[in-house]
């Protein structure tokens, strides 16, 4: 299995390429979003497989999630959630207050 990369070194290789923002923008969601389960499937003390089966899911998909290698539906995050005992929770904030 490959080495886990911080999300600046992610960062450095999108911004790199033509298109970049809305890229970079993409990719930042995927990888805050996969980070957030991960850290939260972690405190709770489950691995990826045990997860996957209160979410109703496969263990490469959970896998593939939280390295950030997939945009889910809201659906998906609504089962991760509430695998995760947590509420999903979904705004719009202003460009300018965003970061």
């Amino acid at each position: 299995m490959g080495e886990r990369r911080t999300w600046a070194a992610k960062r450095a290789d999108i911004m790199g390429r033509p298109g970049a923002g809305a890229a970079y923008e993409a990719a930042r969601i995927r990888f805050e979003l996969g980070e957030a389960v991960r850290l939260r499937r972690e405190q709770l003390g489950l691995t990826q497989t045990e997860l996957a089966e209160r979410a109703g899911l496969k263990q490469p998909a959970v896998a593939r999630f939280e390295a950030g290698g997939t945009m889910p539906t809201i659906p998906m995050l609504e089962r991760l959630a509430d695998a995760l005992e947590m509420r999903l929770s979904v705004q719009f904030q202003p460009l300018r207050e965003a970061s």
